[in-house]
């Protein structure tokens, strides 16, 4: 196929104001990837933005298997709600309420 150009899991991005962590979910527009190295501000790095990994995750919630999970940018954490957060996927095993981190797939939505 002559118009292909990638399979898109993971992107080349451009680090956005105060930089990337490596593991760090980070979100540049619609895309929600977790970059694979630091990158400092205007620097060039490679984001997963399919697959699953674990991460920092909001206290307080319980998920099933299963459960939509958005991006919190402000808190740099996936969570059930909502409310100004961005869909980045699903829970891949079940969270505790008490837990700090839970298990997601990534999967690219608009």
């Amino acid at each position: 196929m002559r118009n292909f150009i990638k399979r898109g899991i993971g992107l080349d991005l451009v680090a956005p104001a105060g930089g990337v962590t490596a593991g760090t979910g980070v979100k540049i527009g619609a895309i929600i990837a977790i970059p694979s190295t630091d990158a400092a501000e205007g620097e060039t790095f490679n984001g997963d933005t399919e697959g699953c990994f674990e991460h920092a995750a909001a206290t307080g919630q319980a998920w099933a298997v299963g459960a939509v999970v958005y991006w919190d940018d402000t808190n740099k954490v996936f969570t059930t709600t909502s409310t100004s957060n961005t869909k980045a996927g699903v829970a891949i095993e079940a969270k505790l309420s008490a837990a700090a981190v839970g298990s997601v797939k990534l999967i690219a939505v608009i």
